[in-house]
């Protein structure tokens, strides 16, 4: 069963506050007001000295439990929402790769589903994984189940807010700079992932904005749908669950997804929105360290992970782990 082996999570400890950004981004004094008293989002995390492979590579630094198993890991996913993220033929991904000794590892970009894409990439990485095993006949390793030298894969996520669009989305989120790097197994023994549900809605594209409107009203609707779906698929409720860890688009979002699907606020881990705003494909594993770090999982308990990624339509997508 596919399971996080370890997760390490970089956040810039230089902190903008959404004022200062004005400016830049265009905002006026009113759209500043919303985004810091309705939606919550108060500043942003910036590296303004990091490029986005020193970003990758602050994460990786603190992943502790890839030193000395870096001839484990058969696959590397760098999973992101911007679909071009540096100039031809700079590739971060394979720098990173060379740095961590593992060139020998199949490495490859996930985006297409924008900042629902760090979930997909769980996805594919538990399916490759368990793949390579069924294919040599073993569990998870050359010994068979259990065994502590099983394949790995290796998640990267985190961009640098380097245009317009990648620090501001409409009326809606401030975009964060930051980086995760999360180690994925086959079958481990603990952050298993139960279930794994998505709707993919290209009909909300629309290079004109006419689907924005409808993509609003909808959104929240179809995000519990894809929620209880996976719910559904894992055998539990909303009740069994101790905690969602949320895409950190912004409070107000969650607040009224509280709402609707009458879970209580104080379960959704909502304490990174005002500090480092949504960063990306980063805010599950981001939010996963904070709910360790505060003791909000105990073994054997059961969380939920959301994500909407937007641009090309709408994929709207949730993970269900038991700890």
């Amino acid at each position: 069963m596919t399971a996080l082996e370890a997760v390490s999570v970089y956040l810039p400890p230089v902190r903008i506050p959404i004022e200062s950004l004005a400016g830049s981004l265009g905002l006026t004094e009113m759209q500043v007001k919303l985004f810091r008293r309705f939606h919550g989002l108060r500043e942003v995390g910036r590296d303004p000295d990091a490029s986005l492979y020193g970003l990758l590579m602050k994460a990786a630094a603190g992943l502790d439990a890839l030193r000395g198993q870096e001839h484990r890991v058969r696959y590397v996913l760098y999973a992101r929402a911007m679909p071009v993220v540096a100039p031809y033929p700079v590739n971060p991904l394979h720098e990173v790769c060379r740095a961590l000794s593992l060139e020998h590892a199949l490495a490859f970009t996930v985006t297409h589903q924008s900042c629902a894409s760090g979930l997909l990439a769980i996805d594919m990485a538990g399916r490759l994984l368990a793949a390579d095993t069924a294919d040599t006949g073993t569990a998870d390793g050359p010994d068979g189940p259990g065994d502590p030298a099983g394949p790995l894969a290796l998640i990267l996520a985190g961009e640098k807010a380097f245009t317009h669009d990648a620090q501001v989305f409409a009326d809606t989120t401030v975009f964060g700079e930051g980086a995760s790097a999360c180690l994925v197994s086959a079958f481990g023994a603990r952050d298993r992932l139960l279930a794994y549900a998505s709707n993919v809605r290209g009909d909300f594209d629309s290079a004109t904005g006419e689907n924005d409107a409808r993509l609003q009203r909808e959104y929240r609707p179809l995000l519990a749908e894809v929620m209880l779906q996976a719910l559904d698929e894992a055998g539990l409720t909303l009740d069994d669950i101790r905690v969602i860890l949320p895409h950190n688009v912004n409070m107000v979002t969650w607040q009224r997804m509280c709402l609707l699907l009458k879970f209580p606020r104080d379960r959704v881990l909502l304490d990174n929105i005002p500090t480092s705003g949504h960063v990306f494909c980063a805010d599950l594993f981001a939010n996963y360290q904070t709910a360790c770090e505060r003791g909000l999982l105990q073994p054997g308990d059961r969380y939920l992970a959301a994500a909407v990624g937007a641009g090309g339509g709408a994929t709207f997508a949730a993970m269900v782990f038991e700890h």
